[in-house]
């Protein structure tokens, strides 16, 4: 920290108590000067060669015949008219950042100008000022924080300006031009790393980064930081990264942890002019600076304070650029009343909305969507959709355990997202499966439309397994997961013995394959369903039926439980050709899964029966 020492005489002041400080001397004193709560007693003689606002209420107090001089407005106090007083004696006196401005404040104040005396104060600290402090990046800051309560008169002799241009144009100064020290404790390889003097402590070399003056700055008042981030940006040579870097840091070092601290009383206020400053500090280049983690949080931050309609929208419209690298955590922002819902859907189906708003500016959805081939060059194209479509069904799994969320909410955010950004449907069956599991009061009608948002066709082998044997879906939605597994299943192995050498290679089929082979998979379950009928009559004869689930040796297909059996000889009947879509969907779907229970497979004798009536 850089000083300044005035006077060479001793210090002769002496205190009694807190209210009483005078000058130890030979001579009398012949004048009191009341600063406040303190009473000075010194002489008029030293005092008014250096003061010209002495001298005249020095006049004034003689003419009325007054013994006290009352100055109840200095600036900067006691302290600050002892530090004047003292140099009016030629006593040695020690300026720095701490108190260097309250002097400058007290010395105009009493004008201690080169009119009344040649080398005044006043010029003494405009020089410490211009070839010291502000010089000197951790003093021009400390020396800021000091002119808060020093205000009007701080603003006024423009100490403020002065100081965040000296913040400011340091900023912007090369990195690798940096000598001075500054504090960086993020992202630390090493326990410390403080740069002294332009001489680093850690052994091996490390380059200056280009945040290194983001620490410094937190510890301004929100005002005073509103201030230096302007004249920065002004500079127009900051990255905006190195900017949201800044205003990151700054919302951890001040806004609290908790929501209480959020939403007291005591610093509602303050809470919400700091979050609304904060958005107005954002780079104005709406892609670049704060990620979306840091952006979704500001905007709960901001709902809790109640910040005002245009930091929201902001905010808002800043997600919905970068919504692709959001997390599902960073989207579970707590709803507010009215809503009874634990999170606020409704706000996160707007920001998707203006996602693919943005993505629409980029490309025509309308053509888009009439073109298929064009969709899966869209989908290729973009993969911010994709994984916004992942991030969303993620979403979905998440608050389908809400209680308080009705089927509409679900299915609207749903099909917010196009059916081309989900090439697979596993995590949209996640979704449907912990809402249906969570609900278990809707109607047949209702698991049929929820369930209607996924296709069967593009799920994965272990989704496909486990919805095989889901009892809460609909019994036409198992039949068709069962049926496309076939196919594909037909599908492979007509791949792989038609192309021996690419069986490696092939994994999935496209959907003309799985309809070139459909009737050939119907065929092949008629084979297996008749197999798996005589395998069934042999253990209704050892009374083994029930209690074993064995498998067929040539087929490789397993014994399912009494639903599985059903789907298996719906299957066959539509592929036999006997009876219509809607006389069979009315035979397999007699029994609600959801009612369903072990309990249901009695006997084998009344499966039997069920099933012959079935197929018959």
């Amino acid at each position: 920290m850089k000083f300044m020492k005035l006077g060479s005489k001793p210090d002769v002041f002496q205190a009694e108590g807190k209210t009483v400080r005078y000058v130890s001397s030979d001579l009398a004193t012949d004048v009191i000067i009341n600063v406040g709560e303190v009473k000075f007693y010194l002489h008029k003689f030293p005092l008014l060669s250096k003061s010209n606002r002495l001298q005249k209420l020095v006049m004034k107090a003689n003419e009325e015949s007054d013994d006290e001089i009352h100055m109840d407005d200095f600036p900067g106090g006691p302290k600050a008219f002892e530090i004047c007083a003292k140099f009016c004696y030629g006593m040695t006196v020690t300026l720095n950042a701490y108190n260097v401005v309250a002097a400058r404040c007290a010395a105009e104040y009493l004008e201690m100008t080169e009119d009344i005396d040649r080398g005044n104060l006043i010029f003494k600290i405009e020089v410490f000022l211009n070839s010291s402090i502000f010089r000197s990046w951790k003093d021009s800051i400390i020396v800021l924080q000091t002119t808060k309560s020093l205000l009007p008169w701080s603003e006024d002799l423009k100490i403020i300006g002065r100081c965040i241009d000296s913040i400011a144009s340091k900023t912007s100064v090369n990195p690798v031009n940096i000598t001075w020290s500054y504090t960086y404790n993020r992202k630390l390889a090493e326990p410390d790393k403080i740069v002294e003097d332009g001489v680093k402590f850690p052994l091996k070399f490390e380059s200056v980064p280009k945040d290194w003056w983001v620490e410094d700055i937190c510890e301004l008042e929100i005002d005073l930081y509103k201030r230096v981030m302007i004249a920065v940006k002004s500079k127009g040579r900051m990255d905006g990264s190195v900017i949201g870097e800044a205003l990151k840091t700054y919302a951890v070092r001040w806004l609290p942890d908790s929501v209480d601290a959020l939403v007291s009383d005591v610093h509602a206020w303050r809470n919400t002019s700091l979050v609304e400053t904060i958005v107005c500090l954002l780079p104005s280049d709406k892609g670049v600076g704060c990620s979306c983690s840091f952006l979704l949080k500001l905007l709960k931050v901001a709902i809790l304070v109640g910040a005002g309609e245009s930091s929201r929208e902001d905010l808002m419209n800043r997600i919905s650029m970068k919504l692709h690298e959001a997390s599902v955590t960073d989207l579970l922002i707590p709803s507010r009343s009215p809503q009874i819902t634990t999170y606020d859907v409704e706000l996160v189906q707007c920001i998707v909305n203006r996602f693919l708003m943005h993505e629409k500016s980029n490309w025509d959805m309308d053509v888009v969507g009439k073109n298929e081939k064009g969709a899966d060059n869209f989908v290729l194209g973009h993969g911010s959709l994709l994984s916004v479509a992942k991030l969303i069904d993620g979403y979905l799994a998440e608050i389908a355990r809400d209680q308080n969320l009705t089927l509409s909410s679900f299915l609207d955010l749903a099909h917010t997202i196009p059916q081309s950004a989900r090439l697979i449907h596993d995590g949209l069956y996640k979704a449907i499966d912990i809402y249906l599991k969570e609900h278990p009061n809707l109607t047949k009608v209702e698991r049929k439309k929820i369930c209607g948002l996924m296709d069967v066709k593009k799920l994965s082998m272990d989704a496909s397994m486990h919805a095989a044997q889901n009892e809460r879906l609909p019994l036409r939605v198992v039949v068709q997961v069962l049926f496309f597994e076939q196919v594909r299943a037909s599908a492979n192995v007509r791949s792989i013995n038609n192309n021996p050498r690419d069986a490696s290679r092939s994994t999935t089929n496209t959907d003309e394959e799985c309809e070139k082979t459909a009737a050939e998979s119907c065929r092949t379950l008629k084979k297996q369903m008749s197999q798996m009928r005589i395998k069934e009559e042999e253990f209704q004869k050892n009374g083994k039926l029930a209690k074993k689930n064995s498998k067929n040796g040539r087929s490789g297909i397993q014994l399912l439980p009494s639903r599985s059996r059903r789907i298996f000889d719906k299957l066959w009947v539509v592929g036999k050709g006997h009876g219509d879509n809607k006389s069979s969907e009315s035979s397999g779907s007699s029994q609600s899964p959801t009612s369903m229970a072990p309990g249901d497979t009695k006997s084998s004798g009344s499966s039997s029966r069920h099933r012959r009536h079935s197929i018959s």
